[in-house]
């Protein structure tokens, strides 16, 4: 299994090139020292893994990531970070890496990550999966349509048309106040603050066409 390794600090990045050299399951391909290096290299070499610094001079990790997705290059990315937030490695996982992990890991662990990566799995470290699973449900109940009421649908119809509060009123026969209760309600449920971003979200939302 053929692999990159990309880090700007040449202490970590000999310390890991070692440790893939002494694997006989593991070839080493390039390393790199900053970001543009390591996207050159990738492209010249076409591991099957690459592991990368998620942040480098030149071009950071997942830019790095960006480029070889853009270009159609297959080899599989492994970002290592010394940042274990939740948001960042749904980030990077949703973009298409297959894995990240602490640089704090065991080399030999780092090693078992490669070869799992380039047989088809991914590798995530264990500080970052209870971030990652919380990212995921946070972002599916924010995407989710909101349950608006027959009433509130109504009007976000009628706000959509552009009509004022007293025109909705006398169109469905509520009052001017009662009409502002479902607007305010309707905004807490997009979230949202006025009518043109309620209009706009409910429509990302496919609540409206």
């Amino acid at each position: 299994m053929r692999v990159l390794v990309a880090d700007d600090h040449p202490i970590y990045r000999e310390g890991i090139v070692r440790a893939v050299k002494e694997r006989p399951d593991l070839e080493l391909v390039g390393e790199a020292s900053d970001g543009r290096e390591a996207l050159a290299g990738i492209k010249r070499a076409t591991p099957d893994v690459a592991l990368l610094d998620i942040r480098m001079p030149g071009l950071e990790g997942p830019q790095v990531l960006n480029a070889l997705q853009r270009d159609g290059v297959k080899t599989n990315v492994i970002f290592l970070s010394a940042f274990m937030e939740g948001e960042l490695a749904y980030e990077t996982v949703a973009a298409g890496a297959r894995g990240y992990l602490s640089k704090e890991s065991a080399r030999e662990e780092i090693c078992d990550a490669i070869v799992a990566v380039a047989r088809g799995g991914t590798a995530l470290a264990p500080e970052v999966q209870a971030g990652l699973a919380q990212q995921v449900q946070e972002r599916e109940r924010i995407d989710r349509p909101p349950d608006l009421t027959a009433r509130e649908r109504e009007v976000l119809e009628l706000i959509s048309q552009g009509l004022s509060a007293p025109e909705i009123g006398r169109q469905i026969h509520l009052s001017p106040t009662t009409v502002k209760s479902h607007l305010h309600k309707l905004y807490e449920k997009l979230g949202v603050s006025d009518r043109a971003a309620a209009v706009a979200e409910a429509m990302r939302r496919g609540l409206l066409e």
